[in-house]
Parts: C-alpha cells; sequence; structure tokens
C-alpha cells in the first residue's frame, strides 16, 4: 500500500467515482475566480496612474471602478461555485469510504474485527474520516488560486522590474528556514497524538461500557485513574508538540509576509535614481503587499495534508484488510443439508484453538456441543456460521465446500443466537424483523410469542413499539436473548445454531424457550452449546469439546455408560441442580 501523500490524494479522488467531474468543476471555478481576484489590482494600478498624471477625467474613474467591482463580484460568485461542487464530491467521497469501510467489516473473519479494540475502529470509521472533510474540500480550489495568484502577480512584477521582483521575494527563504524548523520530529509528533487520542477513545469506552462492574468491585479510583492517565497523554501530546512549534511558527508568520521591508526601501531608492516610475513602484507595492498571503494558507495545508496521508492510511488497511473469499454466485449444486467437518485445525494469532476436528452433522439432527469453558465450543461454532475460516481443513454444506457458496446464500440458511445477544436502538417490532425483512407484524408477533417474548413486550411502556435503546440497554439481559431467539426463529433458516442462547434466562421462561424451539425446529438442522446439560440431554448426539478436539461423542445415555468427561460433567451438573433446589 502507498504511503505517499500524492499516493493518498489520488486514492481519495478514485473513490470519487461519478462525482469527481465536480472537484475538475471546482478547480476551473477556483482559476476563474482567482483571475477575477487579481485583475482589480491592475486597475487599481491604472487608477493611481491618472492620479499622478493629474487626470481629471471621471468617466475613466467611475469605468475602472465599475470593473473593479464587476470583477469582484465575479471572484465571490465563482469561489461560492468552486466551493460548492468541491464540499459536494468531497461529502460523497467521505460517504463511499464509510460504507465500503463498514462493508468490509462484515466480510472480514470475525477475529480481524474483534481483534481491533471498538472505539477505534469507531474513531476512525466516524471521526478520523469526517476530519478529511476540511481538507480534502478546500485543498484543490485553494491550491488553485493560492499558488497561481502570486505566479501571475510575480510576473506581473518581473516584467515591471525584475529588481521589485527580486526583492518581493527576499523574505520567503528566512520564512522557509523557520518553517521547516517547525516540521523538525513532525512524523514521530503526529504519531504519539494518533495513539494518544485511540488510546483515549479506546479506555473511555472501556470506562463507560463497564461502569456497573467498576463500581460493584469498588474499582472507580484505578479505572478513574488509567482514563485519567489515557486522559492527560492526549492532552500532553498535543500541547508539547505545539510547544515545540510555536518560537518557529511565530517566526515564519511574521516574516515571510512582510514584503514591504525590502520592497518599499530598494523601490523607494530605484524611485529617487530614476530606475522605476513613481506610477510603477506604486503599483508594485499595491500588488506585493499581500503577495505572500496565499502562498502561507496553501502551506498551512501541510500539516492537514500529513494527517489526511495517515488517515487514508488508516482507512485503507480496512477496506483493504483480507476478507472471507466467496464467489458471488453459486456454481455447485447443494446435496441437501448434511453438514461435514474434516480434519478442521483453528487458532486466533499464533495460537490454535481447535486440532483436527471431524464430524458429521446430518440434515435435521439435534446436536449439541458441551466441555469446560475455553474448550473450543463456541469457536466451532462461528466456524460453522462461517463467521470465520477455517485455518486447515473443510467445512461443507450439502457435500459442497463453504468456501465456495456465496455468503449471502449460506447466511440465508443458518440462524445464530449467541450468548453475548446485541439488540439495534430500534423498536422491539424491528429488531426481530431483522430476521425477515417481509415479514407482517403478525408474524413478528407470533414468533414472539412461540418464544415466550409476548408477555413481557406487551408490558413495556409501547408494547412492540418500545424501542430497545443503544445495544438493548433498556432491556434485562434475559429479555435480549429471547428477542434474539424469536428473531432467530423468524428467519426459518434450515440450520439453527444456539450458542449459550438461554444462559440469562430464568428456569421458567427457559422451559418455555426450550418447548417452543423444540416445534419450531422439527425438520430443521439444531446445533446448541450449553453448560446445563439438562437442556442438551435429549440431543440425537453429543458432542464433548476438549482442549480442542473431541474428547467423548454419543448419545447421553450412551455418554454416560462411558463414565468418561461427561458422566463427571453430568454429576457435577446434577450436583449443582439439587443445591439450587434446596436453597
Amino acid at each position: 500500500m502507498t504511503k505517499d501523500k500524492n499516493g493518498s490524494f489520488s486514492w481519495l479522488l478514485s473513490q470519487s467515482g461519478e462525482r469527481k467531474g465536480k472537484f475538475v468543476a471546482s478547480v476551473v471555478l477556483a482559476a476563474i475566480s482567482m483571475v477575477c481576484g487579481i485583475v482589480p489590482y491592475y486597475f487599481a494600478a491604472k487608477i493611481v496612474r491618472l492620479l499622478l498624471d493629474g487626470s481629471k477625467d471621471t468617466s475613466a474613474y467611475l469605468i475602472n471602478c465599475g470593473i473593479i467591482l464587476v470583477l469582484w463580484l465575479g471572484h465571490s460568485l465563482f469561489h461560492a461555485l468552486s466551493t460548492s461542487n468541491s464540499h459536494l464530491a468531497t461529502f460523497h467521497t467521505l460517504a463511499v469510504m464509510r460504507k465500503k469501510a463498514l462493508d468490509k467489516l462484515s466480510k472480514m473473519p470475525l477475529g480481524d474485527v474483534i481483534s481491533q479494540p471498538s472505539g477505534s475502529l469507531k474513531s476512525t470509521i466516524v471521526e478520523r474520516i469526517d476530519s478529511i472533510e476540511t481538507t480534502l474540500a478546500h485543498i484543490l480550489p485553494e491550491f488553485t488560486t493560492g499558488i497561481g495568484a502570486p505566479i501571475i502577480v510575480l510576473i506581473y512584477v518581473f516584467i515591471i522590474s525584475w529588481k521589485l521582483g527580486l526583492a518581493a521575494l527576499i523574505t520567503i527563504p528566512l520564512g522557509i528556514v523557520c518553517y521547516c524548523l517547525m516540521m523538525f520530529g513532525y512524523e514521530e509528533n503526529y504519531k504519539r497524538t494518533v495513539k494518544a487520542v485511540k488510546e483515549l477513545n479506546s479506555v473511555t469506552g472501556e470506562y463507560i461500557n463497564g461502569i456497573e462492574v467498576i463500581k460493584v468491585f469498588g474499582k472507580a479510583q484505578s479505572s478513574y485513574e488509567k482514563f485519567a492517565a489515557a486522559a492527560k497523554e492526549s492532552a500532553a501530546s498535543f500541547v508539547d508538540w505545539m510547544r515545540k512549534c510555536n518560537v518557529y511558527m511565530t517566526f515564519a508568520m511574521c516574516i515571510m509576509p512582510a514584503t514591504m521591508i525590502s520592497v518599499l526601501p530598494i523601490g523607494g531608492i530605484m524611485a529617487m535614481h530614476g530606475t522605476v516610475s513613481t506610477a510603477d513602484f506604486i503599483t508594485v507595492i499595491i500588488l506585493t503587499v499581500g503577495l505572500i498571503e496565499p502562498l502561507i494558507g496553501v502551506m498551512s495545508y501541510s500539516d492537514d495534508i500529513a494527517q489526511m496521508d495517515t488517515i487514508v492510511t488508516e482507512v485503507r488497511s480496512i477496506i483493504d484488510a483480507p476478507e472471507m473469499l466467496r464467489p458471488e454466485k453459486l456454481t455447485k449444486q447443494i446435496d441437501g443439508g448434511d453438514i461435514v467437518l474434516d480434519d478442521i485445525h483453528f487458532g486466533y494469532d499464533e495460537k490454535e484453538i481447535l486440532h483436527g476436528v471431524s464430524m458429521t452433522i446430518h440434515e435435521g439432527d439435534f446436536i449439541a456441543l458441551v466441555g469446560p469453558s475455553g474448550s473450543g465450543k463456541s469457536t466451532l461454532a462461528r466456524l460453522i456460521a462461517s463467521l470465520w475460516d477455517v485455518s486447515s481443513g473443510s467445512i461443507s454444506l450439502g457435500g459442497v465446500n463453504i468456501k465456495d457458496i456465496p455468503l449471502d446464500y449460506y447466511n440465508k440458511r443458518i440462524a445464530y443466537v449467541s450468548q453475548d445477544n446485541f439488540l439495534f436502538d430500534i423498536s422491539v417490532r424491528e429488531n426481530i424483523r431483522l430476521g425477515r425483512q417481509n415479514a407482517t407484524d403478525e408474524e413478528v408477533e407470533q414468533a414472539a410469542k412461540l418464544c415466550g417474548c409476548h408477555d413481557f413486550i406487551m408490558s413495556l411502556e409501547n408494547g412492540y413499539d418500545t424501542v430497545a435503546g443503544s445495544s438493548g440497554g433498556h432491556l434485562s439481559g434475559g429479555e435480549r436473548q429471547r428477542i434474539a431467539i424469536a428473531r432467530a426463529m423468524l428467519k426459518n433458516a434450515d440450520i439453527i445454531i444456539l450458542d449459550e442462547a438461554t444462559a440469562y434466562t430464568d428456569p421458567e421462561n427457559e422451559a418455555l424457550i426450550q418447548h417452543s424451539v423444540a416445534k419450531l425446529v422439527e425438520g430443521k438442522t439444531l446445533i446448541v452449546i450449553a453448560h446445563r446439560l439438562s437442556t442438551v440431554k435429549n440431543a440425537d448426539r453429543l458432542y464433548v469439546i476438549k482442549d480442542g478436539i473431541i474428547e467423548e461423542q454419543g448419545t447421553h445415555e450412551e455418554l454416560l455408560a462411558q463414565k468418561g468427561l461427561y458422566s463427571k460433567m453430568w454429576a457435577a451438573h446434577i450436583s449443582a441442580k439439587d443445591g439450587d433446589e434446596n436453597v
């Protein structure tokens, strides 16, 4: 990936699509605006010449003033049109970048997504992309006028007197030296600010999301200290950087525009000796008094361009990230719904979690994955759901490797409910309807009734129209779970995966959900991960996963007869269950 500024800028323009023409129009309009802004100085100089010549021709003065007025009005008009076009193109470009980044997240392996802090991803996709707007919207028109206008003025000044032209440039080298000193160590300083801001976003999100745990376990002080330290480092990264730059920046901003320091004495001496006329001398003064300000404006964008380059690199790291390779169209015939896992190996980073797992799940089977925490059960379920790609081995559906099946097609055949159920900040009705977008209100409510949701939903303030809140925060954990299960059931998929989906449900509602699930999954393939073994003892087959391998497999009775790990887990489960009943 290119990291040079031109590469980043070219990449940004490539994202503008059909709006690229507006960027071109912005440059053309900016050039016209620039000409309209420069030419009035020529006519102002003509008025000065008329005054010095003692002319009393009122019409000549009026004509020149009228031309100046029209040109300045044109300058304002074309400048407004230029920035309007550049802003329209810029907002379209930023929207395209955000859409591509979000679309890529849905196509990346889940592990690659969750390995990055959500605060960091949010910062890049929202704030960081948004911060490009000012630079991208103004850089083309501002560079056109900021560089073009001084060049044209200088050419005209050199035509009048090359000596005065050189005199107008004397302060530039001194200013550039100060500017270079100001930019010394830029990359290191900027990287520090980026790192500090990302850390602050991450710590802030962690502090807010974990506030309940922080209060319960008395970690408010230590957690706040971590947040305060991140906030101080973020502020210090900017303050220290600015402190290093202030002196050099002050000198650069004071020296570079001071063209009159050289033009006035040199031009005055030349006028006294007759090597330049008084009228030309005054014309040069008028033209050069604001000669450098546009260049300073252009130079001020160097910091924004450098930041833009860093931001583009961050965004491209998302957009260009490896994704789960799937064909766009299904080209192979899927024969039935059997799922076959053949010698599956998978790991996070360098650590392998699953070691050669093989199993066959026949269409319509009810199978359960059980075992100690951290044994790889959820990882296995996510691989079946195609949230990750296997490191080696294969998973097939109906005799076709799932890597040869379009992701959209495969997703339609699977409903996945995890223990960490996520609800969007929309109504309860619409959260359930996400399972099948064309479902009617009656079908949504029927799914809710079958999953034991209807009664508690009707008790909410606005019933099915109650907004769930951010991440479903207005509802309890058990309520969120039941809504998520209703959403999965409404999808009417062939394969249903429940990953500890009843973990937060009370026994009464759990029994209702189990009864409802039994009805809804008739003829479908059901894969359940459960710690409560009593909820899956009727499974067609249980797989006991330990340390990433299948330790045991069989029916409930067969596994008890083996007197292995499952038998011990069952005994512990029954003991705990009896203990709960005696409390």
